[in-house]
């Protein structure tokens, strides 16, 4: 457990662990919305699938729903009146993190939330919700990296045992660029299929 963590989060952490996948739901879902909890899910979604590969798929589905409705639920507070929030911690960024948000929509939140740390993620979900990005758009792409974050992660665990986080943290940039491109490609690709779907009047 990180030594950073004040007491009544260490408590909070600790009792999450005890419950397995619901206690990975709730880490995530705190650290995604109001709090913040460093690493904790990505460490105890590496612990739980651990001790039962089996189960690594639920682990990293409850980490993800987990982490997307925290993110929705931030989104939505920030979409009540969270401009002073985003000026605030957003900083001389604020103008370029308006520009990405506003203008990239599902691309731009998906590879936002695909960046690793110190990329201030939480500045994006409010930028968003503050600045009205459709929210169907918001919560797939947020749907679409986490899932790519939780079941990367509890593969690696089950492959690598605990040496799974260290790799990921000395490799973070790598990994990055590497799960970008491939949602770039991917994202590509299916614009490309949905503009040359064939109307329905032509099918026959």
């Amino acid at each position: 457990m990180p030594a950073n963590l004040s007491g009544w989060k260490q408590k909070v952490v600790a009792f999450a662990s005890g419950l397995g996948a619901p206690g990975l739901f709730l880490i995530s879902f705190l650290d995604s919305s109001v709090l913040t909890f460093p690493v904790i899910n990505d460490l105890l979604l590496i612990e739980l699938s651990i001790q039962h590969p089996a189960r690594m798929p639920l682990y990293a589905l409850m980490a993800m729903l987990g982490s997307v409705l925290g993110c929705v639920l931030l989104f939505f507070l920030a979409e009540k009146g969270g401009e002073a929030l985003f000026h605030k911690h957003a900083g001389h960024r604020a103008q370029a993190i308006h520009n990405w948000v506003v203008h990239n929509g599902f691309g731009g939140m998906l590879v936002a939330a695909l960046l690793p740390p110190p990329t201030p993620f939480k500045v994006f979900v409010v930028a968003a919700g503050v600045f009205e990005v459709p929210l169907v758009s918001f919560t797939s792409a947020i749907a679409l990296a986490r899932a790519i974050r939780y079941f990367g992660i509890g593969y690696l665990a089950i492959r690598y045992g605990a040496q799974a986080l260290p790799y990921l943290m000395s490799h973070k940039w790598l990994v990055a660029a590497v799960v970008v491109a491939l949602a770039a490609v991917s994202y590509g690709l299916s614009r490309l299929i949905l503009r040359h779907r064939p109307k329905q009047g032509k099918l026959n």
